[in-house]
């Protein structure tokens, strides 16, 4: 019986081409971000299945990859319970690795610290464009800063990072979960109802103001609270300039808003604003949600108009290191859409700019040995001079050899023949 040649379902082979944008593109990440200060660390692929499996990771937490124990450890037969039989599982994101790696050596390192990570995470999810069930994740995160210089650091080092890549005239949105729960509140709706509101608040590019009004009369919540509640995005329509928000929810919310959360927004938005390197526009959303249930403060999203979704996003999350260490940890971190923007860069026929001219030598085959040394030494000399060079025996069919390499970028070709 034949082998399977195909890659797993929702994972994929990555071609040259490809291969050679991604490189492209993990260098100006790697060298934005660290020119902002921001040091490389690595995890591991698996995590104990407990710390993925805390509550903390929202749906994703459904979409683990888990792994079975091992060895004498494993009892099939006697298992009546998933915990006799799992122990690990493929992380699927970057962030809870990064909380228990801070935990662990909270004391080797610098405070605040701030973590580049960039790697490989699993998902059980439904593939689909731009969405696999192995993909690459790209997150900076600081820890241990209380402020809100983090995330003025974080949007500025991100929005950077784009805008050398080539992205222009993208979004970021911005919004506050403190904000979200002071809507909620004015509105009269119970605090233990509030993550069941804001799952349908999140529909509302999707469904609209009445979608959500009639989903959420549907749950069974009084239809003051919800005119209420519809009423403050109504007010807050076409509104992006994050400090006209701030004045029209701090009018409308009173004392359910605190002023310090408002200026927080404010300081955020002016500086960087007035510092920001990349085309883009700072955009408050009072219908950010962000799915994970660790985030405690700011949240953010990347809106790419030629990829019409997010292509990356992140917040605060000052409570997660403490379910490590007992003690609470100011942390907040931005997460770059790796695939998403992969995919845009491809579909664009994107071409790595100042890469080295790709030359192939084609040589024929019975080529004396001789002459062959002098090839070797001409190729030497080129690479020497910054070319990229490929020494590869002559086809049969050199005009199908000559258009495949034509697509790996190779733009001029040497033969050499046995005369």
């Amino acid at each position: 019986m034949a082998l399977n040649k195909k890659p797993v379902n929702g994972m994929k082979d990555i071609l040259p081409y490809e291969m050679e944008v991604r490189d492209y593109v993990t260098s100006i990440i790697k060298d934005t971000y660290r020119s902002f200060g921001f040091t490389p660390i690595e995890t591991p692929a698996m995590e104990s299945i407990g710390n993925l499996s805390n509550k903390q990771g929202g749906e994703n937490e459904k979409l683990i990859f888990k792994v079975m124990k091992r060895g004498e450890k494993l009892n099939i037969a006697e298992a009546t319970t998933e915990e006799q039989v799992v122990d690990f599982g493929m992380r699927y994101d970057l962030t809870v690795p990064l909380c228990r790696f801070y935990s662990n050596h909270a004391n080797e390192l610098t405070s605040p610290f701030k973590a580049l990570q960039i790697g490989s995470v699993w998902r059980a999810d439904r593939p689909q464009r731009g969405r696999y069930r192995q993909f690459t994740q790209c997150d900076i995160d600081i820890l241990g800063e209380p402020s809100n210089l983090a995330e003025i650091e974080l949007i500025l080092a991100t929005t950077t990072t784009l805008g050398r890549i080539g992205f222009k005239n993208f979004e970021i949105r911005i919004n506050e979960r403190r904000i979200l729960k002071a809507m909620a509140a004015y509105a009269g709706f119970s605090e233990e109802d509030y993550d069941s509101i804001f799952i349908t608040l999140d529909k509302m590019d999707k469904i609209g103001l009445d979608g959500v009004s009639a989903e959420l009369l549907e749950a069974g919540y009084s239809k003051e609270s919800i005119d209420k509640y519809v009423g403050l995005f109504a007010a807050l329509e076409g509104v992006k300039d994050v400090a006209t928000g701030m004045e029209v929810l701090l009018d409308k919310l009173g004392e359910f808003l605190d002023t310090e959360v408002a200026d927080w927004m404010r300081e955020i938005a002016t500086a960087v604003n007035a510092t920001k390197e990349a085309q883009f526009e700072l955009v408050f959303d009072p219908t950010l949600v962000r799915g994970m249930s660790y985030y405690t403060g700011t949240i953010f999203e990347i809106a790419i108009p030629e990829f019409g979704g997010s292509c990356g996003g992140g917040g605060r999350y000052d409570k997660m290191i403490g379910n490590f260490t007992g003690q609470n940890t100011p942390a907040c971190g931005f997460s770059i859409g790796f695939e998403r923007i992969i995919l845009l860069l491809m579909e664009q026929g994107f071409k790595v700019p100042g890469a080295n001219k790709k030359v192939a030598y084609l040589v024929e085959k019975g080529y004396p040995a001789e002459k062959l040394a002098e090839v070797m030494a001409q190729a030497k000399a080129a690479r020497e001079q910054g070319q990229t060079v490929l020494v590869v025996r002559m086809n049969k069919n050199k005009k199908f050899q000559k258009e495949q390499l034509t697509n790996e970028g190779y733009e001029e070709f040497v033969e050499f023949f046995n005369r």
